[in-house]
């Protein structure tokens, strides 16, 4: 009877391992599932999402910056320098657009893939202002932006070659909704000739106007740490004034004080303009909502300026 439950407590015992056993092999699975996966962070969601979208299962991507955040003036934090060096690939824009983080970029691609995506961009396709410093926010014109993308991807081939006729085939599904984005682009082309004029917080839409045919007004310059003067307010109003600007436009990331400043000013002088609504520009929406993906946003921005300098033209 002894030797029975002996025997019996033995079984049971090597059952209990034989699952831990299993657990463990499944729980390794998983883990090396997981480690599977190219690790990529980016600095700004547009270069994030499009490339979480382009690498499919095969990538996990996080981007440091989120919704609202103004990559002019961020500064890595601790958490930030643990995903970098965490990460597989690291991309970035570049063109001085995250001047704070440029360091560290430079140092940690002694040992792992970084690229600045908005350096792959040749210099004579690059804006720059009055002063020749050149314009950061390419991903206004989708062109230049498939470019940027299309380096990208070149890295993640090279990383992972196993995995390169996927992303191939990802990135031509990708572009080619871009494409169509591009062509719903041109109702901006219905507003009156005169009217379109993109008044905003700052200088971020200078390849938007390119692409689009539009004048485009920043109360800033380029980057958001030059300082608005009661100047170019004035300058501003006067530019609404002389072509009959029905409304102008926040930014997300911007503080609104500046554009509510001019509305007020204009209307002190007699003139009507109106808050067109809020635009994305250095960021994008909550991750969770269309305008937090590059489609998504861009098309935002179409149909908000759209809507707001049309005057109802059809």
């Amino acid at each position: 009877m002894k030797m029975k439950r002996k025997w019996s407590l033995f079984l049971t015992l090597g059952f209990v391992l034989f699952l831990a056993a299993c657990g463990n092999e499944v729980e390794s699975s998983k883990n090396d599932s997981s480690s599977d996966k190219v690790k990529v962070v980016t600095t700004i969601a547009q270069i994030g999402e499009p490339l979480s979208v382009i690498g499919g299962d095969r990538v996990e991507v996080e981007s440091l910056m989120g919704p609202s955040v103004d990559p002019h003036l961020y500064n890595p934090t601790q958490s930030d320098v643990k995903k970098v060096d965490e990460a597989d690939v690291i991309f970035y824009n570049g063109l001085d657009l995250e001047v704070n983080m440029k360091k560290m970029f430079e140092e940690i691609g002694d040992s792992k893939p970084v690229l600045a995506i908005g350096d792959t961009i040749s210099e004579d396709s690059l804006l720059e202002d009055e002063e020749g410093a050149v314009d950061p926010h390419i991903w206004f014109d989708i062109d230049l932006w498939k470019q940027a993308l299309e380096a990208a991807v070149e890295e993640l081939k090279e990383f992972s070659p196993d995995d390169a006729t996927y992303f191939e085939e990802n990135k031509q599904e990708y572009f080619a909704e871009l494409d169509q984005v591009k062509k719903e682009a041109e109702v901006l082309q219905i507003i009156p000739e005169e009217n379109r004029v993109l008044v905003t917080a700052h200088d971020a839409f200078g390849y938007f106007g390119n692409m689009h045919n539009m004048e485009v007004i920043g109360l800033q310059g380029l980057s958001t740490e030059d300082e608005i003067g009661v100047s170019d307010i004035n300058d501003t109003i006067d530019i609404i004034k002389n072509y009959s600007v029905p409304a102008i436009f926040v930014e997300s990331s911007i503080n609104p004080d500046s554009i509510e400043a001019v509305i007020e000013g204009a209307k002190n002088q007699g003139i009507d303009v109106s808050l067109g609504g809020e635009l994305f520009s250095d960021a994008m929406g909550d991750p969770e909502t269309e305008e937090g993906t590059y489609v998504g946003m861009y098309r935002h921005n179409i149909d908000t300026i759209y809507d707001s300098l049309s005057k109802g033209e059809e």
